[in-house]
């Protein structure tokens, strides 16, 4: 009898701890889901790579708000109450401020630099609050965008005056308002509602954005990012600490690899996405400019007056971090 229960007391101990590895991670982010949209696809591919790795190991991803809405994401995932988002992170920077140098105006210009900048001091800074607010990084991203506007093309600064404008963050509300423009925040998934009320009359958003939303239904003219890209903003894929360290080893490097081919993934996409917003702004009617070099510089210089001076004031280590950032070739 002791060695029937002792069997059965061991045969339950073993199935327990088999159900203990058997985890279903919550992946929530704000775009359309199974649309296209390269964020969200880095997301549904890392939940493809996780299953495959067989490591009881899956993910439920939700896309477009429907388990958490754009703004409450952050919170969510470093309180461990989602897994895994793709974010926006200037999004969180009334919490923390310094993450505003993700999307500083000409901070990164083009794709290229993009990528140089994830392995800088720069980055470094930046990964370190996120770390210390309780959520790691799984896939960087950067994406490249522009100004879409119901009235006329947004191209000097002069031309954004009294526009109410949508920017993405604080460093783009401080160089708009300094431009002239009025200001009306919300996450890129209100733009279109925004515009087809009149709230807005144009917007600042990345070019993933500017298609997934269908935003060219309800714009006249699109600045395209081009050869002067003045908007550039970090959206990576990030996890719970608190989750990531409930993992086992092997679903903790299944996680690991899956965001790392996420990311190779994205590198590929990224440059596509600006081609493809044109191309669908062009298809729908709408007026498509670029900002020359003259109107990218004189964006610029309003930038430095207002974006950079303010973030160097007001920021803990922000000219620092500002520094960091330029310093990448």
């Amino acid at each position: 009898m002791k060695s029937i229960l002792l069997s059965a007391v061991c045969t339950l101990a073993i199935t327990a701890g088999a159900l203990a590895q058997d985890v279903t991670l919550r992946a929530s982010h704000q775009f359309p889901g199974g649309k296209g949209d390269v964020r969200d696809e880095m997301v549904q591919m890392i939940a493809r790579e996780v299953q495959a790795a067989n490591v009881g190991l899956t993910m439920q991803v939700f896309p477009g708000e429907s388990l958490f809405k754009a703004g409450d994401q952050w919170a969510a995932v470093t309180k461990g109450q989602v897994d895994i988002t793709a974010f926006p992170l200037d999004y969180a920077s009334g919490r923390h401020p310094e993450f505003s140098a993700t999307l500083m105006p000409g901070l990164v210009g083009n794709h290229e630099r993009a990528a140089r900048l994830n392995d800088s001091p720069f980055m470094d800074s930046i990964k370190e609050s996120i770390d210390k607010a309780g959520a790691m990084v799984l896939s960087d991203a950067w994406l490249a965008g522009g100004f879409v506007s119901s009235q006329n093309c947004i191209t000097t600064p002069e031309s954004a005056k009294g526009q109410t404008l949508r920017a993405a963050g604080p460093a783009f509300e401080h160089m708009l308002v300094g431009a002239g423009a009025s200001i009306s925040s919300m996450p890129s998934s209100e733009i279109y509602t925004g515009m087809q009320q009149n709230v807005l009359q144009g917007a600042s958003t990345s070019s993933g954005s500017l298609v997934s939303f269908r935003i060219y239904e309800v714009a006249k003219c699109l600045t395209a990012p081009g050869e002067n890209a003045l908007w550039f903003m970090y959206e990576p894929v990030i996890m719970s600490k608190r989750s990531f360290e409930r993992l086992t080893e092997e679903q903790q490097a299944a996680l690991i690899a899956a965001g790392e081919k996420a990311e190779a993934y994205f590198a590929e996409e990224a440059p596509k996405l600006d081609e493809k917003l044109v191309e669908a702004y062009k298809e729908a009617g709408v007026e498509v400019v670029e900002m020359s070099k003259e109107d990218y510089d004189a964006w610029l210089a309003v930038a430095q007056e207002t974006s950079y001076k303010e973030f160097a004031e007001k920021v803990p280590n922000g000219q620092k971090l500002i520094d960091d950032a330029l310093a990448v070739e």
